[in-house]
């Protein structure tokens, strides 16, 4: 996140600022960033998309590819660090669904295609993410499993009409594979778009089992991206980590470099592995209020610049894991009990603290384990 303003600097775009932090990053030897334009800033009304708006996330695209920074980026902001962004035309006396109302749909279709069109003219950009964690976005936008799929399905076919040669991805945090309740399936993730993306936090509830650096803690990340792996039904179907972290009080600053090492280190053998993006760039300013206390330290950098020691330690991971993967040794197999694409409402046998996944996490201390769907 931006060290100055938080993503209210879209508000008051200042490209040195940016240009600063980006250099903060690529110091580490990253190679790419996600950037969040926020959506009701850019389309303050259904047929208002604001010029000087996309042009200001054109210049954060060149100012990382400056840096040899490749950007995804992410469309429907929408959530972000537990506020929600919406315009007014949906909200108040214009409240509906962003998932299934059709007026909201033809304006998201507007915003998606004008947006994933202009990035589409940088070279540098890799991805398109149709939001942030857009299963943040409700309950208080109805929608039903059906009924957010076919909102997905469609804003990714506009994304692909409108950016061909990008990766056109669909974000969900992991609700979609624990919660049996939730309106957002695991096969969102493992069928829609075109490759799966998960994002691992372990206040989820693995925290609660034996973090900060037990081996539930550290292999979550491998255990999200096995799921995505298993039951995708297209053979070889990568998986992004595109969100990690190492939050407060569940690390605490004494475990952080075995946390980071650790996590990676276990994930990075994983064959589905596509890449691995952390959150987040810099701290939260605490001039900023009402934010969740975790939010506020969860940065590579303080606000003024300086390396934490969780930047220290993803340095020295990049530079482990930099150059080719090795071969793939023979991993254990472990059998769900649960078909997750056919029994969505059995999400629960699989969630962290769960016998299954105590199980999973009780054989992966002897190796990588390859998690396989019910026979039949």
């Amino acid at each position: 996140m931006p060290s100055a303003g938080w993503f209210y600097s879209w508000l008051d775009f200042e490209p040195d600022q940016i240009a600063r932090d980006f250099d903060d990053l690529a110091g580490l030897g990253l190679d790419h960033v996600r950037i969040f334009p926020v959506w009701p800033w850019i389309q303050p009304n259904r047929t208002l998309i604001r010029s000087a708006a996309v042009e200001d996330v054109l210049t954060t695209i060149d100012l990382a590819a400056a840096r040899g920074l490749d950007v995804c980026v992410d469309l429907v902001q929408g959530h972000l660090s537990s506020f929600d962004f919406l315009p007014s035309w949906v909200l108040t006396h214009h409240r509906r669904s962003l998932f299934d109302d059709a007026g909201v749909r033809e304006g998201l279709r507007t915003y998606v295609d004008t947006l994933a069109g202009a990035v589409a003219s940088r070279d540098n950009v890799f991805a398109l993410t149709l939001g942030n964690e857009v299963n943040n976005l409700w309950p208080a936008n109805e929608t039903t499993i059906a009924d957010s799929r076919a909102w997905a399905e469609e804003l990714l076919e506009v994304a692909r009409e409108a950016a061909p040669g990008l990766l056109c991805l669909h974000s969900l945090f992991d609700d979609a594979f624990y919660a049996p309740d939730h309106p957002f399936a695991p096969a969102d993730v493992t069928t829609l778009g075109d490759l799966s993306t998960v994002h691992s936090w372990v206040f989820n509830g693995v925290g609660a089992i034996d973090a900060p650096l037990g081996p539930a803690t550290l292999t979550h990340a491998d255990y999200l991206v096995e799921l995505a792996a298993a039951y995708a039904t297209e053979p070889g179907r990568r998986v992004w980590l595109q969100e990690i972290g190492a939050p407060l009080p569940e690390i605490p600053a004494g475990s952080v470099r075995d946390f980071v090492i650790g996590t990676i280190d276990h994930v990075a053998q994983n064959p589905a592995l596509f890449g691995i993006t952390w959150w987040c760039s810099h701290d939260l300013d605490r001039s900023l209020v009402d934010f969740p206390e975790r939010e506020y330290d969860l940065g590579l950098f303080t606000v003024d610049h300086r390396r934490k020691p969780v930047a220290e330690a993803l340095a020295e991971a990049i530079a482990d894991h930099r150059g080719p993967r090795p071969e793939q040794a023979a991993r254990q197999r472990i059998e769900c009990p649960v078909d997750l694409l056919r029994e969505p409402e059995r999400r629960a046998e699989v969630a962290p603290g769960s016998d299954f996944h105590r199980a999973w996490v009780a054989a992966r201390v002897d190796g990588p384990v390859e998690i396989v769907p019910p026979a039949g």
